[in-house]
This record gives C-alpha cells, sequence and structure tokens, in this order.
C-alpha cells in the first residue's frame, strides 16, 4: 500500500493518476449514478479485499470500474496502505468501494458511511501525505451518506484496537540496527552496491516495491559487480515488502543510504537508512567507505 510503501503504505507511494497509473493514489471525479449492477463472486486474487466479511460484490463499483479487470489492476495500488495499518478499518472502507457488498434481493447501492471516511481519512490522510500523495477529490467525506441502516459503518469502539493485535512485522531491510565501524565494513563487504539516493518514484508490484530514483542525486559509494548499465536504470527493489513495514522509509523527500546485492538482474536493498547530514553514524559509515578494504 508511493512520491509515492511505500507504497505503505502504505502506504504506499508518481506523477498519474490510480487509474492507469503506478503512483496509484490519484482519481479522477467519480459518477455516483450507476448502471443497474450485477452481484459477482469477489475473486480469490483480489488481494486488497482478501478475508473480507462478505462474499459478493457490485459491478460496475463505487469507483466506476465496469469490470473485474478494472478492478484488480487498480485495487492493487492500495494494498501498501492498508499494509500501514494506518487504521483497523481501510479495507472495509477500500473495499466497500473498490468491492461493494451486493445482495441479490437489494437493488440500492450499499456505500461507505461518513464516519467511516472521516475516521479512515484522519489516521491514514497523514501517512499519505508524507509519501506525496494527497487524500484524492473522489474520497472526500462529504461524498458518502450520513450514518444509516444502508451504509458501511465504523466497527465498533470494542473493536479498534484488539488488546491481541500484534506488532507489524519490520522488513528485515528497514531494522534498525546498531552497528559499530566493524559491523559497516562487514555489512559493506556482503553487498554489491552503497549508494546515498533520493526516491523520485515508488510503485508497487505484486509483493515488492519498485523505487526509482532521482538519477541526479544519486551517489555511488560503492560498486561490485553492477555495471554503469545497471544504474542507468535507476530502479531499486525492497522484496516482499507488502508483508511488513519499513518506517525508516516513510518520507518521500528524505535521502537515504542504501545497500544491496545484484540478484537475477534486479538490484535489491538490503540495508536502508534515512540519511541525515552531520549525523555522527553517516559520519563513520563515510570514513568506512573511503577506508573499505574487502
Amino acid at each position: 500500500m508511493p512520491r509515492g510503501p511505500g507504497s505503505l503504505l502504505l502506504l504506499v507511494l508518481a506523477s498519474h493518476c490510480c487509474l492507469g497509473s503506478a503512483r496509484g493514489l490519484f482519481f479522477g471525479q467519480p459518477d455516483f449514478s450507476y448502471k443497474r449492477s450485477n452481484c459477482k463472486p469477489i475473486p480469490a486474487n483480489l488481494q486488497l479485499c482478501h478475508g473480507i466479511e462478505y462474499q459478493n460484490m457490485r459491478l460496475p463499483n463505487l469507483l466506476g470500474h465496469e469490470t473485474m479487470k478494472e478492478v484488480l489492476e487498480q485495487a492493487g495500488a492500495w494494498i501498501p496502505l492498508v499494509m500501514k495499518q494506518c487504521h483497523p478499518d481501510t479495507k472495509k472502507f477500500l473495499c466497500s468501494l473498490f468491492a461493494p457488498v451486493c445482495l441479490d434481493d437489494l437493488d440500492e447501492t450499499i456505500q461507505p458511511c461518513h464516519s467511516l471516511c472521516v475516521q479512515v481519512k484522519d489516521r491514514c490522510a497523514p501517512v499519505m501525505s508524507a509519501f506525496g500523495f494527497p487524500w484524492p477529490d473522489m474520497l472526500e467525506c462529504d461524498r458518502f451518506p450520513q450514518d444509516n441502516d444502508l451504509c458501511i459503518p465504523l466497527a465498533s469502539s470494542d473493536h479498534l484496537l484488539p488488546a491481541t493485535e500484534e506488532a507489524p512485522k519490520v522488513c528485515e531491510a528497514c531494522k534498525n540496527k546498531n552497528e559499530d565501524d566493524n559491523d559497516i565494513m562487514e555489512t559493506l563487504c556482503k553487498n554489491d552496491f552503497a549508494l546515498k539516493i533520493k526516491v523520485k518514484e515508488i510503485t508497487y508490484i505484486n509483493r515488492d516495491t519498485k523505487i526509482i530514483l532521482e538519477t541526479k542525486s544519486k551517489t555511488i559509494y560503492k560498486l561490485n559487480g553492477v555495471s554503469e548499465r545497471d544504474l542507468k536504470k535507476s530502479v531499486l527493489w525492497l522484496k516482499d515488502s507488502l508483508q511488513c513495514t519499513c518506517e525508516e522509509m516513510n518520507d518521500i523527500n528524505a535521502p537515504y543510504l542504501v545497500m544491496g546485492q545484484k540478484l537475477g538482474g534486479e538490484l535489491v536493498i538490503t540495508s536502508v537508512k534515512r540519511w541525515q547530514k552531520g549525523q555522527r553514524e553517516f559520519k563513520r559509515i563515510s570514513r568506512s567507505i573511503r577506508k573499505l578494504q574487502c
């Protein structure tokens, strides 16, 4: 769940709208006057709504998607926001739009309640903003009905934050490690590259985060087994990132130190740290890189 989690999310987190773009979180204005909807089973590969409490959805949906192909293509962009766990009802809210509940004996469209939208927006809009995304106009809460018997409500307060809820797993590459100079040297020598980067765009493909770099802002500290042609692609990958969180990389505008390996023709990140000018740890890293002998 992208100037962009991330995508989270998330997160996300590109310069075009979600309806057909990689950036993923901008939409045009929806049309809330619909053709007669048909009930369809929610497909197993609609990952955004996996485990939702109902089985059938309406097409066209509340975002104007008329085919299941459209729904599947666009829904994936929002998975990072759900993975960010900014609100317990984020999935419920998004699925009420992408896969609205459908009952054979009810012609009326069931929309999310205004209160559900407000609560999700209050908690998740700041997360999206950190990745350079505004809350989309089409999701402004005044579009949705005040609470009634025919809208999707907010979960009761008893269920918002279960006491047994587990803390989200932190991506291995994003774990904050207290390393001395020897540890830093060892980490560098295990990797094929170490770059200081700024992020241009973050997108999500399947379970992975694709990070496109600002080509003029990266500085190569170490280069081993990685060609200039590889670097001209200016694309890094954070693997399996939709199954974990990476708070270390939650600001699209910050510079980062990333290390990684070339695997299967891709530059895969194994370590990421936010670069803070003058910070003692990065002075140590710079010294270590200058005297690096693996």
